[in-house]
């Protein structure tokens, strides 16, 4: 590598950097990030900037001191540098992955080159989950790596919590099998003992030392509430047991008891097939019961269905993978959607101003559609992750669904036929519209994607009544199931189907979200999702939907039509930090006929509202710098001035904020909404629309 090229690969210096003071935590599992770069500057720039309590920062100059510590320690991220001389980093990553211990390592790539698409899928497909481009801002580099060292916590903490656990049940069967060897009477009297083991999610067994296959004498009940299997099953065949393992397990499960004899105990964690052809996870732990002169005598044991703590492990690095998405969106959400409301606010003021240049409509029109597909995915992002507040609504699915349907035909094509059916009556739900039609499309668009040579599509309506179950929450459900002919899942995939990012589509045909979105969006609305899915037996995803006991609303009507301005002089204070944004609502306003008053600040806010008595409504931003919040002007208006109307404007939404009782408008919005909206609140008898004179006076105004 030459001079120039090394200068402009290690990217800043230590000088380049902004360092930001880390947080204190109390005593965080500590985490290690192993930095990759061959150039001492960057090294030294990177740990300045990523150090904090509780964080070990590894360096490495070399992809071969990189590896070294790969085979020594376990990483929560690691960052490679691209270009270095021998093993580059493509070449690193690629190794990184191959080794199972180290395959799931998020590592982040740092390049100040190879910015162009072929190079950056070249590290996606060497395994690398993000880029970070030099110059690096510390901040971005800090929040990234902080997400991953937090997933990577939140992970470790699970296990250590799966680890005690499993440590207290072995303790808890050494107590009970001493006490058992000390007290042979009482554990005779076996109609007492299943007496207490009925009431306990546990069956415990014997087996012979003798034989050499594993016929377990089960001394309770409890075995066939658990598998659906009695006691004299286990007897009729010597393989009965083995021959319902998990196929995976079978080979590490029998090799862990062949050394039973010699350590004594064994702890066994496997998937069992049960009479229900469903498999359940059972932790199964044995131990070596001797006889007074210290002789083999029998294995005494224990199965404890674990399937339930199995699903809330895989729901909780669910959750948390989730909530690093949510965050990392979160972050740039209320900046993204202030620029969209400056184009589309535009754009709006603009249309009505070019009539009669087809082509200039055109433009427009095709620019409106775009940044509202921005905005759009925006909301998406949000609502899966949860830091977006859904619109809710009662709505009835089979009125709504033939309109979706014919939609669904037309993006499938004529390969997929796309049928619905339903059943009589099916209840109300309280949804989000918009999101609903976008699950089911969702859901529509990668049934299609599986189906390449075509198939059908069922989509079902019915009413269900889950009773109090193991795995899923019980009560009066509404289930849409979506049904294709396709090359469906095998079981590695349908376990990750719903992790956000996770896709099996090659490049640049599919972002990983859509699934994450329908299962966020789900969990949102209190439902569940369940997916069933085998290798070329098709898949069938099965939403489930609490009922709504309210009448479901009636369709919103088409609002197309033009008017005129319905402000007739009312004052109206505008209250936003963002200057363009401001600028938009203002022109918007003037539009409508409104006389509009501005102000920066909540603070500002306040005190023209003490010196102006003429002001009916408060248009303002939730987040604002200074003492007052949105929602701090929104309370102080409700306790000294209720007269005053008040409209909050947000491009991000979190549980922090309590918007309950409040107006809310989300950003990015038409000036059609901030019309109806206005309108709604000061109840005024004209409809909600612009007069194409309005519209040229508001594009002058801008």
């Amino acid at each position: 590598m030459t001079d120039d090229a090394r200068r402009g690969e290690s990217g800043p210096k230590l000088d380049d950097f902004h360092l930001v003071a880390a947080r204190p935590q109390s005593d965080p599992i500590p985490a290690k990030i192993l930095v990759v770069d061959d150039d001492p500057r960057n090294l030294i720039a990177v740990e300045e900037v990523l150090r904090s309590p509780g964080v070990e920062i590894v360096t490495a100059d070399s992809g071969e001191g990189a590896l070294r510590h790969v085979l020594k320690d376990d990483f929560a991220v690691i960052l490679l540098d691209v270009q270095m001389p021998r093993l580059d980093g493509y070449e690193v990553a690629s190794l990184i992955r191959n080794r199972p211990r180290s395959s799931r390592v998020p590592i982040l790539f740092l390049t100040a080159f190879n910015k162009d698409e072929m190079h950056v899928f070249k590290g996606y497909s060497a395994g690398a989950v993000d880029y970070v481009f030099k110059p690096i801002e510390p901040l971005i580099l800090k929040s990234k790596v902080d997400i991953f060292v937090d997933l990577y916590r939140k992970t470790e903490e699970i296990r250590r919590q799966a680890e005690q656990e499993r440590r207290l049940l072995m303790d808890n069967l050494h107590v009970r099998s001493e006490k058992l060897k000390a007290e042979q009477a009482l554990r005779r009297r076996e109609e007492h003992q299943s007496i207490v083991l009925q009431s306990l999610p546990i069956a415990l067994y014997t087996a012979s030392v003798e034989e050499d296959h594993r016929r377990l004498h089960f001394t309770n009940e409890s075995i066939e509430r658990i598998t659906g299997f009695r006691p004299e099953a286990f007897l009729e065949r010597p393989d009965f047991w083995s021959s319902r393992i998990n196929p995976d397990d079978q080979e590490r499960v029998l090799a862990q008891l062949k050394r039973l004899e010699e350590e004594g105990s064994v702890n066994l964690e496997y998937r069992w097939l049960c009479a229900d052809d469903v498999e359940r996870h059972f932790l199964d732990q044995t131990v070596l019961m001797k006889d007074e002169d210290g002789r083999p005598r029998e294995f005494f044991g224990m199965w404890f269905d674990i399937t339930e703590s199995k699903q809330m492990e895989q729901n909780l690095l669910h959750a948390s993978k989730l909530e690093a998405v949510g965050r990392l969106t979160g972050g740039i959400a209320h900046d993204f959607n202030n620029m969209l409301s400056v184009v589309i606010g535009n754009l709006d003021l603009l249309k009505k101003s070019i009539q009669g240049n087809e082509k200039a409509e055109r433009r427009v029109r095709m620019a409106l559609e775009s940044a509202q597909h921005c905005a759009d995915l925006t909301y998406r992002l949000l609502t899966f992750s949860r830091r977006q507040a859904l619109q809710v609504s009662t709505i009835d699915v089979t009125s709504l669904m033939p309109s979706l349907l014919e939609l669904m035909r037309r993006t499938l094509g004529e390969h997929v036929n796309a049928d619905f059916r339903s059943g009589a009556k099916i209840w109300p739900v309280q949804v989000d519209r918009a999101q609903f039609e976008a699950a089911l499309l969702n859901l529509a668009v990668n049934a299609r994607d599986a189906m390449p040579d075509g198939g059908d599509l069922t989509i079902s309506v019915e009413n269900q009544v889950v009773e109090e179950g193991r795995s899923a929450p019980s009560g009066e459900f509404v289930v849409i199931s979506v049904s294709d002919t396709g090359i469906g899942m095998p079981p590695e995939v349908l376990e990750k189907v719903f992790e956000p990012f996770f896709t099996t589509k090659e490049s640049g045909k599919g972002t990983g979200l859509g699934l994450s979105m329908v299962y966020g969006f789900v969990q949102q609305c209190h439902g569940h999702v369940e997916v069933e899915s085998a290798p070329n037996a098709g898949t069938t995803i099965r939403i489930f939907l609490p009922r709504s006991h309210e009448t479901a609303e009636s369709a919103p009507d088409d609002q197309s039509a033009i008017t005129h301005p319905f402000g007739e002089g009312r004052t109206v204070l505008v209250v936003e930090d963002n200057p363009a944004v401001r600028q938009v609502a203002l022109s918007t306003l003037h539009s409508l006929g409104f006389r509009v008053l501005e102000a920066e600040t909540g603070d500002e806010a306040a005190r023209l509202l003490k010196t102006k008595k003429d002001i009916k409504l408060v248009l303002s931003d939730v987040r604002m710098p200074g003492e007052l919040s949105g929602i701090d002007l929104a309370r102080l208006i409700q306790r000294e001035q209720p007269d005053i109307q008040v409209l909050l404007t947000t491009g991000y939404f979190d549980g922090e904020d309590k918007l309950e009782d409040l107006n809310l408008l989300y950003k990015p919005y038409r000036a059609t909404d901030l019309a109806e909206k206005i309108q709604s609140l000061m109840k005024t008898p004209h409809k909600i629309e612009f007069e194409a004179a309005a519209i040229h006076q508001a594009a002058a105004v801008a």
